[in-house]
């Protein structure tokens, strides 16, 4: 979220806005994931992992549009990527609960 106040006023207030929203609404949802019955879990990694790549989508309309820095870009989308890879891992402990990468 350290990259929206480098956004220019203009853009601030339109794609700027956007992408805290869906930084906020991706924290949300991880939160109420954590939070939720096993059985229900899965689904609502899910819909983490949407919004994520909708905040990696708009990140890309704003590097692209040069409204966001190469720089900023290269160290948010590294950031998104990671978290991905965290949800995804924790999606498929959930699929798979037996495949595990953990040595006990």
């Amino acid at each position: 979220m350290n990259i929206v106040p480098h956004i220019a006023k203009g853009a601030r207030h339109t794609i700027g806005s956007r992408i805290e929203n869906k930084f906020l609404d991706l924290l949300e949802l991880a939160y109420i994931a954590y939070f939720t019955e096993k059985d229900k879990k899965s689904e609502k990694i899910s819909k983490c992992i949407l919004v994520l790549d909708i905040l990696k989508f708009f990140i890309l309309v704003a590097w692209e549009s040069k409204v966001i820095s190469s720089r900023h870009f290269e160290e948010v989308a590294t950031k998104l990527e990671e978290a991905g890879k965290m949800l995804g891992g924790w999606k498929n402990s959930l699929v798979n609960p037996e495949k595990k990468n953990r040595n006990l």
